[in-house]
C-alpha cells in the first residue's frame, strides 16, 4: 500500500500543477476523470410553447387525415348486398378482414338447419363447442335447444317443420364475452341479408345480445313472450337455452313461448 504524501511531496506536487496551468480549485472533493459513467445523461428537453403544441396538433390531423378512415359497416352492407345466395353470403362474410373476433376464432360459424325453414332463430355469438365444429348451437345450450324445438314438433334436420339457425356474430369472442356494439355493427348488414336470403316467415330472437342487435334493446326477461317485427316480418324474443340451463324456473315461460310460436306456423 502507497504511504500518504508528506508535506514536501505534496507541494511539490502542486507546484508541478501550477506550472501546467492550474490556478484554481473548482471543487472541494477529487474527481475521477477516467471513471466515466455508463451511459451518458440524458440532456434536459426545453419546454414545448404554446405555438409548439398547437403546431404539433394541426400536424397530427393533417396526418390523419392523409389516411381515410375505412367505413366498416359500409363494406360489410356492400359485400352482404352483393351475395346472391347463401353460400355467396357465407363467401362475403368469410372474406370480411374487419372484425376483431376472426383473428382469434377457429372457424366462422355460420348457419345450421334447412334453408327455407319457415321459422329462423337468431342466437347471440358462438361459444367453445361451436366454434370447434362449425355450428350454432351444438354445446349443453344447443342440446336444450333440439329438446325444445321437439317438445313442438319442429327440428333443425326435420323435413316436415325444419329449423334453421344462426348468430348474430359468426366469431367466438375470446372467454365468452359479450359482442362489443361495434363488433355487432358490423355483423349486422350480413345477419340483415342473411334473414332475407333464407326468407322464413317468422324470426325467434334468443337472448339479449340479439334483441339489441335486431331491437336496439336489452331486458329480455321484459321482451319474451312479445311479439314484434323485425326484418320485416314477425319476430319473438325468448329466454336463450344458457339462459335457462342457469335458470331452469324460466322454463314456463319458454314452454308459453314455444306454444306462441308453433300456434303463429299454424304447426
Amino acid at each position: 500500500m502507497e504511504s500518504a504524501l508528506d508535506y514536501h511531496a505534496a507541494a511539490a506536487a502542486l507546484d508541478w500543477l501550477v506550472e501546467l496551468g492550474a490556478d484554481e480549485a473548482i471543487g472541494e472533493a477529487p474527481v475521477d476523470r477516467y471513471d466515466l459513467p455508463q451511459s451518458a445523461p440524458k440532456a434536459k428537453q426545453p419546454a414545448a410553447t404554446p405555438q409548439a403544441v398547437a403546431q404539433e396538433q394541426v400536424a397530427q390531423r393533417v396526418r390523419a387525415a392523409d389516411v381515410p378512415a375505412v367505413d366498416t359497416v359500409g363494406e360489410a352492407r356492400h359485400l352482404a348486398e352483393a351475395a346472391q345466395d347463401l353460400d355467396a353470403l357465407k363467401a362475403a362474410m368469410a372474406s370480411y378482414e374487419h372484425c376483431e373476433l376472426k383473428r382469434g376464432a377457429r372457424q366462422l360459424v355460420f348457419a345450421d338447419g334447412i334453408a327455407g325453414a319457415k321459422l329462423m332463430i337468431v342466437g347471440e355469438a358462438p361459444g367453445r363447442d361451436e366454434d370447434r365444429e362449425g355450428k350454432p348451437f351444438v354445446g349443453r345450450a344447443g342440446q336444450l335447444l333440439d329438446r325444445m324445438l321437439l317438445a313442438i314438433g319442429m327440428g333443425r334436420a326435420k323435413a316436415e317443420a325444419p329449423v334453421y339457425i344462426t348468430n348474430v356474430m359468426p366469431w367466438r369472442p375470446p372467454q365468452n364475452r359479450d359482442p362489443k356494439p361495434e363488433e355487432i355493427a358490423m355483423m349486422l348488414p350480413f345477419l340483415e341479408r342473411h334473414v332475407a336470403l333464407a326468407n322464413p316467415d317468422i324470426v325467434v330472437l334468443m337472448g339479449n345480445i340479439s334483441c339489441q342487435a335486431v331491437l336496439g334493446r336489452r331486458g329480455i326477461t321484459r321482451l319474451r313472450g312479445n311479439w314484434v317485427e323485425a326484418f320485416g316480418r314477425p319476430a319473438l324474443p325468448m329466454f336463450h337455452p344458457a339462459y335457462l340451463l342457469r335458470t331452469p324456473s324460466a322454463k314456463r315461460e319458454t314452454w308459453a313461448d314455444l306454444l306462441s310460436v308453433k300456434a303463429r306456423l299454424g304447426t
